[in-house]
């Protein structure tokens, strides 16, 4: 799956578009349940040509995530963390930025090949407007979608603190349903 990375990191402006990996110990193209989130983070691009998306990296809103997995009942063997956008977006002084709809339209392509590796998928969890949005999109303009149950929560970003515990709530709830979904297996 990383050729996909390495792809999606040519074709970009300037053939130096920021894609970071995917985790080499995560569920690879056996992944049954998709955790789509929008961007990369700013911990993930800092890292660089090192970055990975990962339910590793030690950043709040993967933590948020993690700690969801862990009270749920799904093998986090079984879920890539990806991204609807996979590469990184800035603004013009430099910053990350959220997701806009050209954005999403653009990196379509790049989720269409990526649902064509997945052979084993069995559901998609959105984090946030922007993934289901994206998501949404893929699944009425793509020609032949990959069609599978999706389970939308909120995005887990510190920055969503508001409604922080329900937002936990909903996302452990999304992952046990996607258990149920794949068949319980115990903890990896």
């Amino acid at each position: 799956m990383n050729e996909l990375a390495e792809r999606w990191r040519l074709e970009g402006p300037s053939n130096s578009r920021f894609v970071p990996w995917f985790d080499p110990d995560g569920a690879g193209t056996k992944a049954q349940v998709l955790l789509l989130m929008e961007a990369p983070g700013p911990r993930t691009v800092a890292a660089g040509d090192l970055g990975f998306s990962s339910l590793d990296n030690d950043d709040p809103t993967t933590r948020q995530v993690h700690r969801a997995l862990t009270s749920s009942n799904l093998d986090q063997a079984r879920c890539p963390r990806w991204n609807v956008v996979p590469w990184a977006l800035t603004g013009p002084e430099g910053r990350l930025r959220a997701p806009r709809v050209d954005d999403l339209e653009d990196a379509r392509p790049a989720l269409s090949a990526l649902l064509a590796e997945l052979v084993d998928l069995r559901v998609v969890v959105t984090f946030g407007g922007a993934a289901l949005e994206g998501w949404m999109r893929y699944l009425t303009l793509a020609e032949h979608p990959v069609v599978v149950p999706t389970l939308a929560v909120p995005h887990p970003s510190p920055a969503n603190g508001h409604r922080r515990q329900e937002a936990l709530q909903r996302t452990t709830a999304a992952l046990e349903r996607a258990a149920d979904l794949c068949g319980r297996t115990a903890h990896s």
